[in-house]
């Protein structure tokens, strides 16, 4: 009999195969194999069951954009599958950079003097060096967070000075615009700067990315679905539209 947890499973593994083939598709492209890339699967706002199904299929690196909502869910997840690897890609508060130095295995949004502060004292505390990447501002965007490009180097080598691991660059191109001018922009960043690895693309550009360099993709949407859109709140009348509906 077929139930409901095999049926999930088994679309969470089509959706998977199909993003593992583009990925082996755009590697070849470049003469790299499909290892040179990994696959981050952005589990924020999903739940545990939601996240089951994918590991099931077979995934096990997964990214989380807010500490408190990966506190709620992963310990547990990960305690049943050990071998999962958990990211933050989203921005991250000074504030908890302990919690996320627990909990994570790579941060991926290391962006300004303030925050390498409080996790190089974090790791020391905690006796572990977590890997990270720095968050580039790459299209000067001045709602996103990200180190301005000009101030990249100097980041970088604070980090050094301060025994952060570093892995690479990681940014988030401006919405509605061509990704790949971005891209190679943050790759030749990074070949300056003697980093090995980027993490670039999402669910609607990932095969531009890995074809200008990137070693790893975030994909939320193309392995789980829309995302409901922030809740609105209630005007004090009661009356106005109902929070949540189906969104990207």
């Amino acid at each position: 009999m077929t139930t409901d947890s095999s049926i999930a499973t088994h679309d969470a593994a089509s959706r998977l195969a199909t993003i593992q083939d583009d990925i082996a598709r755009a590697a070849r492209l470049t003469g790299r194999t499909a290892d040179a890339v990994t696959l981050i699967a952005i589990s924020k706002t999903k739940d545990a069951d939601a996240i089951r199904p994918l590991i099931a299929a077979g995934q096990r690196v997964f990214g989380e954009n807010r500490v408190q909502e990966a506190q709620e869910k992963w310990p547990a997840l990960r305690q049943a599958h050990p071998d999962i690897s958990l990211h933050l890609v989203g921005q991250l508060q000074s504030n908890k950079a302990a919690d996320a130095v627990a909990l994570f295995d790579v941060i991926h949004s290391l962006d300004r003097p303030s925050l390498l502060t409080a996790l190089a004292k974090a790791m020391d505390a905690a006796g572990k060096r977590v890997p990270c990447y720095i968050q580039v501002n790459i299209g000067a965007e001045p709602q996103k967070g990200g180190c301005a490009i000009a101030d990249t180097p100097a980041l970088i080598a604070a980090a050094r000075a301060a025994d952060i691991p570093l892995l690479g660059l990681m940014a988030v191109p401006p919405a509605d615009v061509e990704p790949a001018p971005y891209f190679a922009l943050l790759a030749k960043m990074a070949r300056e700067e003697g980093l090995p690895r980027l993490s670039m693309g999402m669910s609607s550009d990932y095969e531009t990315a890995i074809m200008l360099g990137a070693t790893d993709i975030r994909v939320g949407t193309a392995l789980f679905g829309d995302r409901p859109p922030p809740a609105r709140p209630v005007p004090r009348s009661g009356l106005g539209m109902l929070r949540n509906s189906p969104g990207a």
